[in-house]
């Protein structure tokens, strides 16, 4: 596995991305021109179209919800943890002075740069992306969804 960085952190499930959706995109896409070209049999490609619509809206919107919320409550759990090995402290009162997003960032930051980069962000309100683009030795979280 190649090492993660900021350019590379984005991960992709190849049966899910790039098997499931095109197929259900070829589906919905067939279904749709029968619907537009077939006059004895539009009902059933009209049906057949929105069936598929239906299926690629609720499993995007399943997959996503389950795993993420899952992770969320893990990656929180780990930065807890890893603040107060760190610095002896609870993270906990900080964490009503940052978003989700920017705790969520934060665990790509190693052991050492944690702290001041925690209270960096609560100082200077950085958004996600600029407390990513802060960190000098990024922490690889290769485990995710």
């Amino acid at each position: 596995m190649s090492e993660q960085s900021y350019k590379n952190h984005i991960r992709w499930y190849p049966p899910h991305h790039f098997v499931f959706y095109p197929l259900m995109l070829a589906m919905l896409s067939f279904s749709a021109y029968q619907a537009y070209y077939s006059e004895t049999e539009r009902t059933l490609w009209l049906f057949l179209t929105a069936l598929s619509a239906v299926v690629i809206w609720v499993a995007f919107m399943l997959r996503q919800h389950y795993a993420l919320t899952l992770q969320n409550r893990i990656v929180i759990g780990e930065l807890r943890y890893r603040y107060f090995v760190v610095t002896g402290k609870r993270l906990e009162p900080l964490e009503e002075k940052l978003s989700e997003s920017q705790l969520f960032a934060l665990r790509f930051a190693p052991d050492e740069e944690l702290a001041a980069l925690a209270e960096k962000a609560i100082r200077e309100n950085l958004p996600a992306d600029a407390i990513k683009r802060s960190i000098q030795n990024w922490k690889a979280d290769n485990k995710r969804v």
